[in-house]
Formats: structure tokens, sequence, C-alpha cells
């Protein structure tokens, strides 16, 4: 199964708004912490799926983003996602309930401490640095173990990328 999807951190005061996935049944994100989004509908393009689900998600309307990667996630033997990764610092209007789980304004520098997939690290790594676009290929078994990375085409050495 291929899918197309769309996830997105938004930034005020030095926080990125994080989404703690805990209300959905059978959720491959089940009790992790991401970023708001979800996958395409049929004829959206990157950013249609990116204002509609954040919209959906959070309540507010993004004013301001910036695409910033691609990011191939292979999990087991039946996943394969390509996600667009977004930033955004500018939004507008009132927060909502999330129905997939609790929304919480998180500082950057927590992030590192709360229970993200191991590939997240990575891209949360990029993006603090500023790394331009990048394409961010990740590969994890069916238990959730991250096997393989590769940044731009290039394998990455895993112990060194997860040290944060």
């Amino acid at each position: 199964m291929v899918s197309l999807s769309t996830l997105c951190y938004i930034e005020k005061d030095d926080q990125y708004l994080m989404l703690h996935r805990t209300v959905k049944k059978n959720d491959i994100n089940k009790d992790k912490w991401i970023g708001v989004g979800g996958h395409f509908e049929k004829g959206e393009s990157p950013e249609e799926c990116l204002l509609r689900e954040v919209k959906e998600e959070t309540g507010y309307t993004l004013t301001s983003w910036k695409y910033r990667g691609i990011v191939t996630f292979l999990y087991g033997e039946d996943v394969a996602e390509y996600m667009s990764l977004y930033t955004a610092e500018g939004f507008e209007g009132d927060a909502i309930p999330c129905d997939e789980g609790e929304l919480e304004w998180v500082e950057k520098k927590k992030i590192q401490e709360l229970d993200i997939w191991e590939g997240d690290k990575i891209f949360f790594r990029l993006l603090e640095e500023g790394h331009p676009f990048f394409s961010l290929k990740l590969v994890y078994d069916a238990k959730g173990t991250l096997l393989y990375a590769a940044l731009d085409g290039r394998q990455m050495e895993l112990d060194v990328q997860t040290d944060r």
C-alpha cells in the first residue's frame, strides 16, 4: 500500500505544536507525539492537503508555511508512505479540540524527550540546523525499529543520527 501525506510543525515562541496520538484504535502512531497533518484526498496538492488537515485538526488557518522536505517511510512489508514535511510560523483562528489526541505547545529543546519516532529525531535535527529542502528515507521493521536512513540518497549512520 502506497500513500501520500503531509506533516506540519507549527511554530510559536520557540515551541512546536505537537499532537499526542492517544485516541484512534489500531493507530501506527498510538501514544507517539507527532505534528499535525494527514493523508491526501483525491486530487489534492500537498499544500491543499496541508491547509485542510491543519484546519481540521487544530482550527487554525495557516498564513505562512515552508515546504521543508519529502520523507519516504517504509514500515514493515506493507506500508510505503511519501510524506511532505512543512513548518509554519503564521496562522490565525481559534484552537479546537483534536479528535486524534491532545494538542500541546512543546518547547523545541524538549521535543527529544517525548515519545517520538527515531526517524523524527533526524528530521527535527535537520530542521534545527536549517538544512535546505531534503529527501529523507526511513525504513522501519514491523515492530517500529528504525533499520535504515538515507539523507538525499546517501545512507546515514544510525548511531550518529539518533544520539540527540
